[in-house]
């Protein structure tokens, strides 16, 4: 039996290669180490199988195209990029301070002043002062940008969404796509005015108006420059910066360039202080200025700032209560604005003045005038309750009216029927018209002034002369009636033209000539008999002002309307007025024994439909030939009143002389001019005796060749002249003159 429960022997592998768990057991025991978190590897990749044939093929060439289109547009656009930074940063190097684009006008402007010191005009580019899109009102900031740029903030100085808009719009009205609508911001519209940084440089040739046109090309080359300049804009200067050039650049109306001046202008008040309403007008005047502007047209101007109203209201700006009070108190004009007082004056001081400070300024300038604004509204009151009440329906016969003080100071001038004009013809002081029997007084002038009486004799009678050269002339009175013999105030009073004629040829037609020179009427006068007829011409300030001459007591008078001229903000005036009280012409009693005779010309003859008031007043009444020309000039104590009436194509009026509607329109304008003025007697002296100058001189006393009067005095005359003048009515001559022809006695 085996001994299995012996020990077996190792074996002599066992002592080579030891047991593992012997081994463990001899190894020290090992720390654990942290297991790492195991690493997540991307499944691998599948790849499509391509597809094969033609649609592989295909969609192969597709996505070849599309990505070398990709690297073309972003190389393009990169490029593109930097040409626009390269081009933005050049005009960005152009740009000027702010503060030199905030007055850009080309001209500088007028104001002028009245006799009391207030605004009742202005000319030229009128700029009321810098303002900024933080000093102006803040209704009128939101009122421009709601109605010009309502993404203003929000771009970058063009808007695509805008000039898309506007493309659609316009060729949906059948334009262009840039023609119309232009889709412009307020950056673009503010580089437009600035005409894109280019100057304007006269030596070029190139006219204001040529520059001006070329500044508003809208032009696509123009347009794509415009936007560039307009980015530029965006990196130069602040919104509000844009913003403020463009409230002092833009014009608005009424030679208003800018918000304060149009303030101003319009209201009389800072763009800091208007309201609502007022904003919106003026905001609504950037689209269209002359054609919306308020002292043209107010209701259309109202109705456009209405527009505004709603676009700031939809863009909550204006409170639904702000917007309905604003809707329900339009804005209204002041009163200068409203008045426009005395248009056709102004524009004659600016002809009156240098033009280096008128018309053609380059600085703001300060006129004070002599007008009086409520003088000024009595003659244009009183011409139009004429040609309202007693003027036929769409006549288009004009009139002109001039009032002055003795002085020669023009209060108030009205130069047509058309009283809210500027830059219009001015019949009172351009219009040459014959002055007729309103030019005896200077005929009566001459003779008193050499010793006559206003009580010597005259024959009122059938009277032709021989004109050297020019054959046999016949006046003729406008009733053809003879009084015989009358004085020199009776001739005056009832206008006889046979006295007239025979007082100047009895003084000299020389003296009569050089005595009417120096009172003014500086045109060149008829040669010939005609000349005491008023058969020369002039115009309604010349006559107007030689009236005034005998009211002063005879001296000379160059009617003025500018007192001084000074720059803005300067005390010293540049210069003083031009006008006033000149030499003596007549003696001081000659004036005022002439004034005597012209009242009864008022108080008791042709002029009778001038009395108002109870005062003594003074005046002559003139009708040229066939009734081309009327007239009536006259004075009281205070004022000298002048007033043309005819057609501009000398077309004769019907039914009309000077005694009749030119004395109403007279009446009426210097009846409203002296409410509220005390009576005064007018500087007149009545005759004490006939001086007897005139007796044995033939030429006052008889005719020297009598013809036939028509009404049983027959005479030895030439019958063939009397024909004629009874065929062709008043004003014939005789056969062969070559006078001009006289005018009738007044009526």
């Amino acid at each position: 039996m085996s001994d299995s429960s012996k020990r077996k022997r190792p074996l002599v592998a066992d002592k080579r290669y030891p047991s593992k768990s012997k081994a463990a057991a001899k190894q020290p025991a090992r720390k654990p180490v942290a297991k790492k978190a195991p690493v997540r590897r991307k499944p691998a990749r599948t790849k499509k199988p391509r597809r094969g044939g033609i649609i592989g093929l295909l969609s192969a060439l597709v996505s070849w195209i599309l990505r070398l289109i990709w690297k073309i547009v972003w190389r393009v656009t990169a490029v593109a990029v930097l040409c626009l930074a390269l081009a933005v940063g050049y005009f960005y190097t152009t740009l000027p301070p702010l503060e030199a684009l905030l007055d850009g006008r080309a001209r500088g402007s007028v104001t002028l002043l009245d006799r009391n010191g207030d605004v009742f005009a202005w000319r030229g580019d009128q700029f009321g002062g810098v303002v900024t899109a933080d000093s102006v009102s803040k209704h009128l900031k939101n009122a421009v940008v709601a109605t010009e740029d309502k993404r203003f903030y929000r771009h970058f100085g063009i808007s695509p969404r805008g000039i898309a808009s506007a493309v659609r719009i316009n060729l949906s009205e059948g334009r262009g796509p840039l023609s119309g609508h232009g889709g412009s911001t307020i950056t673009q519209q503010t580089a437009k005015l600035i005409c894109l940084g280019e100057p304007f440089d006269p030596s070029t040739g190139q006219t204001e108006k040529e520059y001006e046109a070329g500044c508003r090309a809208g032009n696509l080359q123009r347009k794509a420059k415009e936007a560039l300049y307009a980015m530029a804009m965006e990196v130069k200067y602040s919104k509000n910066d844009i913003l403020s050039i463009y409230l002092n650049r833009a014009y608005m109306g009424g030679g208003a360039y800018g918000a304060e001046a149009a303030a101003q202008r319009f209201f009389g008040k800072s763009a800091a202080a208007v309201n609502p309403s007022e904003a919106a007008m003026l905001a609504g005047l950037l689209t269209s200025p002359s054609v919306l502007s308020p002292t043209n047209n107010l209701d259309r101007a109202q109705n456009r700032a209405a527009t505004v109203i709603r676009l700031m209201r939809e863009q909550g700006y204006l409170s639904a209560e702000e917007a309905e009070m604003a809707m329900a108190n339009p804005a209204e004009l002041s009163e200068a604005a409203e008045a426009r007082a005395g248009g056709y004056f102004a524009d004659w001081v600016m002809s009156t003045g240098p033009e280096f400070f008128t018309r053609n300024t380059t600085e703001d300038v300060i006129i004070r005038t002599t007008l009086d604004q409520r003088i000024q509204k009595a003659a244009e009151d009183g011409l139009k309750w004429v040609f309202e009440n007693k003027v036929r329906e769409g006549s288009t016969a004009q009139a002109a009216v001039i009032i002055m003080s003795a002085d020669g100071a023009v209060r108030a001038m009205v130069g047509g029927r058309k009283t809210k004009v500027a830059g219009a013809f001015n019949r009172a002081t351009q219009a040459l018209r014959q002055t007729g029997s309103a030019f005896k007084p200077f005929v009566y002038a001459a003779a008193l002034d050499l010793g006559y009486s206003p009580n010597d004799i005259v024959v009122d009678e059938p009277f032709c002369m021989n004109i050297p050269g020019s054959g046999q002339w016949c006046p003729r009175n406008y009733t053809n009636r003879f009084l015989g013999p009358v004085t020199l105030t009776h001739a005056l009073k009832d206008s006889l033209n046979i006295p007239a004629v025979k007082i100047s040829e009895s003084v000299g037609r020389d003296l009569v000539s050089r005595v009417a020179d120096q009172f003014g009427i500086k045109n060149d006068l008829a040669a010939g008999p005609a000349l005491a007829l008023g058969a020369s011409e002039s115009t309604l300030i010349e006559m107007t002002g030689a009236y005034a001459g005998i009211l002063n007591g005879g001296s000379s008078v160059t009617p003025y309307g500018l007192v001084d001229l000074r720059l803005m903000g300067d005390n010293d005036p540049l210069m003083g007025t031009g006008g006033g009280i000149g030499e003596r012409v007549i003696q001081e009693e000659a004036a005022r024994q002439l004034v005597y005779m012209m009242e009864k010309v008022i108080s008791d003859g042709t002029g009778k439909r001038a009395q108002f008031g109870g005062r003594e007043l003074a005046g002559k009444t003139g009708t040229t030939s066939a009734a081309k020309d009327a007239w009536f000039i006259g004075f009281s104590a205070d004022y000298v009143a002048g007033v043309w009436m005819g057609y501009d194509d000398n077309t004769p009026l019907k039914g009309v002389t000077g005694g009749g509607l030119p004395t109403d329109i007279w009446r009426e304008a210097m009846s409203r001019a002296h409410e509220g003025v005390e009576l005064k007697g007018l500087p007149m002296s009545p005759p004490v005796a006939p001086s007897g100058l005139g007796e044995g001189d033939p030429m006052l006393a008889s005719d020297p060749i009598p013809v036939d009067d028509n009404r049983g005095n027959q005479g030895t005359g030439n019958i063939i002249d009397q024909v004629l003048q009874d065929i062709f009515g008043g004003g014939s001559t005789g056969s062969g003159s070559s006078s001009p022809p006289p005018s009738p006695s007044d009526r």
